[in-house]
């Protein structure tokens, strides 16, 4: 929480720069201290940092090879994804994502990047507690709203031509021509 508020007031460079500043000066600091120790024969002198600088961090061909098809793999479903909604592959899935972009417009005029940050990073932790304690309500009003989305998806398909009443008919019509045969 602290970093996001200093993020609020303070560019993220200047932010991240004061953080490996610190970072470094605390490294630093116990790398002198321990010299310092060996110095006055109080100490064995070793790098405290040398089993972090012992560690391996090369990949093995396979490693290499399974976490680039991995990522390959997220890209191209990314991809695929973007496709679906940008080129109109689906009426009502391009129109929800341009409401839901219509929509961040508004949140994007009235809310910085960083309080949504910070309001989201509060509302995890209050939100689960909020639903265990009034957990029976909740689901019961959850239930109401998805009753009723489901009522206004229902009106909303049938009145698109090829989704609603009309496709349902024509499968059922092309359904029962395929029983008689």
């Amino acid at each position: 929480m602290v970093s996001l508020l200093c993020l609020l007031h303070f560019s993220i460079v200047s932010v991240a720069a004061h953080v490996a500043l610190l970072l470094l000066c605390g490294t630093i600091s116990l790398r002198v201290y321990r010299k310092v120790l060996h110095a006055v024969h109080r100490g064995d002198g070793i790098n405290p940092f040398q089993v972090y600088l012992d560690v391996d961090l090369t990949l093995t061909r396979e490693q290499t090879e399974r976490l680039s098809q991995k990522i390959a793999s997220q890209v191209v479903s990314a991809a695929t994804q973007l496709r679906h909604f940008f080129l109109v592959e689906d009426l009502v899935d391009s129109l929800k994502l341009a409401l839901l972009f219509y929509i961040l417009t508004f949140v994007g005029a009235v809310f910085n990047g960083l309080t949504l940050l910070i309001l989201g990073v509060i509302g995890l932790f209050t939100v689960p507690l909020l639903y265990r304690q009034h957990q029976a309500q909740i689901d019961q009003y959850v239930g109401l709203v998805n009753n009723q989305l489901s009522h206004i998806k229902a009106k909303i398909r049938a009145k698109i031509p090829g989704t609603g009443a009309f496709a349902s008919a024509a499968a059922a019509v092309s359904g029962s021509k395929a029983k008689a045969e």
